[in-house]
């Protein structure tokens, strides 16, 4: 059987520079589909381009309108091909009205020196945490998740606001389904608003621009195969009904397989 994440991100090509597909009831969010099942099926839609050179580096995805239930479009096309990297612009519509809004970088990667300066959290190992289906009341697409939270779990009926924003979580696909570079994009979108933390209670909140940056390579997405991931996400301030957010992902043996960055909406 297809895994429920290949089904939605499979899409059909209408010509050179179009792709459809659909959303799947799977990877409902509060408003529309799971911001992450959009940017992995952007990833997706420029995997599947003939003229597409080295893998992805960079993905910014503006959600400009819901996505209703149903089949879209994907216009896409390169903007400018260099030497070792390669710029797209995609737009996203359903019956002629844009949705989402999207830029991607693709290069190819050379065998330089190399560093981290950023470190992973110190957290017990996924196995000595046990696994939470609270996020799953709130949205339907985190029951295909295995989350365990070493920090800052989705708050319940009686919490308290929290001083801190900070989330931590062990996570893999339920059905351990392997990591590649559209599973990456989804997961950097895995956390539940850091608003909910805050103010210790579910929020009307939604992501409005969301970029990511994949720092890992084949080989190190390989070696990560179907294990948890390590992801830690904070916000850096609410005002004026939005905030932001910054995260990191992580393998299990320390490394960072991709930073990213959005700005939030929220009510309350």
């Amino acid at each position: 059987m297809t895994h429920p994440f290949d089904s939605a991100i499979y899409l059909d090509t209408i010509d050179t520079n179009t792709r459809r597909g659909r959303t799947h009831p799977e990877w409902a969010n509060m408003v529309g589909p799971f911001g992450g099942i959009t940017a992995a099926v952007l990833i997706r839609a420029v995997e599947t381009h003939p003229d597409r050179i080295g893998d992805p580096l960079a993905l910014t995805v503006n959600f400009a309108g819901p996505i209703a239930d149903g089949d879209f479009d994907i216009a896409l096309r390169a903007a400018r091909t260099n030497r070792s990297n390669q710029h797209w612009i995609l737009e996203l519509s359903q019956d002629g009205e844009v949705k989402t809004i999207a830029t991607a970088l693709f290069g190819i990667r050379r065998d330089t020196w190399g560093d981290t300066e950023a470190r992973p959290p110190t957290v017990p190992a996924p196995e000595q945490i046990a696994p939470s289906g609270d996020q799953g009341r709130v949205v339907v697409w985190a029951r295909l998740y295995d989350m365990r939270f070493a920090d800052g779990a989705l708050p319940g009926e009686e919490s308290q606001p929290s001083p801190s924003s900070t989330t931590t979580l062990w996570v893999r696909d339920n059905a351990k389904r392997t990591v590649d570079y559209p599973a990456l994009a989804a997961l950097c979108d895995i956390f539940y608003p850091r608003v909910f933390l805050r103010r210790g209670a579910v929020l009307p909140a939604g992501t409005v621009s969301l970029t990511t940056y994949f720092h890992a390579d084949q080989q190190q997405l390989d070696s990560v195969g179907d294990d948890h991931v390590l992801a830690t996400a904070h916000a850096n301030r609410f005002s004026n009904g939005y905030f932001d957010q910054s995260a990191q992902v992580w393998s299990r043996d320390g490394v960072l397989l991709a930073t990213t960055h959005q700005i939030v909406y929220f009510k309350g």
